[in-house]
């Protein structure tokens, strides 16, 4: 039953996020097809936007401390689907058949993940993630990490390497540990609020650190990928990297496949490669969505008189032609 609530709790999340996305991008849209341009702070459909993504993320992080992260993790889909259905109607988009097959596929996939999910006691206290931290599959896995995540930091750093691969793999080197401390940390909260106090000790200080640390860094190298390269190639592959290093993480550090037999484990792998492919097919074929402005208003220039609305031409150096009424700026 806890472990229901986690995933429901994780659903409505990620929908959550989706919807505040959505919300955002339209009140983006509104503002640049104004008269009078102001800034996006000043927008309440934006910070309508901003309240729900802050909901939807502590809702994940919540679902954390109820379900495995390897249920969890892959439950991230859900923002995806739901983006692509709920633009239809925030962004008057087209449904495509890539978003119906995209989404069959997704939804299947889920299936699978939360009946063939391990099902593992869910009570982590803070001497259990101390033990954790110090057993020998952790170790070895972190020190493997580190090796990893310095080889790409090195190319990255010295030889200027940009690649969406190297961007996306660090950020998933980053989010493994990412989400072990999210877990641990929502985990000693709800114990702590329901009468077992797991604040005071130190690895719960220590984790919260880690979390915030690994998230910040995260984003960072998250947001270099998406300036660079368009969102649908960064969203499938920072999904399924994000995804993988999860659940490697979840059962390395948490154990959450220990007893879980072949067959469970099978179908579990199989409903995620689902969602892989059902992200990957809505993710890859949504095209770009870029704002139409279909001229470039010059009244405001100093000196100069309006003959109208002037076309850019792409083919041409020349924005159009202005009258000048002064003879002595007619060449430059």
């Amino acid at each position: 039953q806890t472990q229901l609530l986690g995933v429901l709790l994780a659903a409505a999340s990620n929908f959550l996020i989706s919807v505040s996305l959505s919300i955002q991008k339209c009140a983006h849209l509104r503002l640049v097809c104004q008269a009078e341009q102001k800034p996006y702070y000043r927008s309440k459909l934006w910070w309508c936007g901003i309240t729900l993504l802050g909901l939807g993320e502590v809702g994940n992080f919540t679902a954390y401390g109820f379900a495995p992260i390897t249920l969890v993790a892959p439950l991230g889909c859900v923002s995806v689907v739901g983006s692509a259905f709920i633009s239809v109607f925030f962004l008057k988009g087209n449904m495509r058949t890539a978003d119906i097959l995209g989404g069959a596929l997704t939804i299947t996939g889920i299936y699978l993940l939360v009946t063939f999910a391990p099902s593992v006691p869910q009570e982590l206290t803070a001497r259990q993630v101390q033990n954790y931290l110090v057993s020998w599959p952790f170790l070895v896995y972190s020190i493997l990490e580190i090796i990893i995540f310095c080889i790409l930091l090195y190319f990255y750093k010295r030889r200027a390497v940009k690649h969406i691969m190297v961007l996306l793999m660090m950020v998933a080197l980053l989010a493994s540990l990412t989400v072990i401390a999210v877990k641990a940390v929502s985990s000693m909260i709800a114990l702590s609020v329901n009468g077992k106090m797991q604040l005071t000790y130190s690895v719960f200080y220590i984790m919260s650190v880690l979390m915030a640390i690994s998230c910040a860094f995260q984003i960072k190298f998250l947001n270099q990928a998406m300036h660079l390269y368009e969102a649908r190639a960064v969203v499938p592959i920072n999904f399924v990297f994000f995804t993988t290093s999860a659940i490697i993480s979840g059962v390395i550090f948490y154990r959450e496949f220990q007893s879980a037999a072949f067959l469970s484990v099978f179908m579990f792998l199989f409903g995620c490669l689902l969602c892989f492919l059902g992200v990957i097919i809505i993710a890859r074929n949504k095209k770009e969505e870029h704002l139409q402005i279909p001229f470039i208003d010059c009244g405001h220039i100093p000196g100069q008189k309006l003959t109208g609305k002037i076309q850019p031409d792409s083919h041409s150096s020349c924005y159009g032609t202005l009258n000048k009424e002064d003879d002595s700026v007619k060449r430059q």
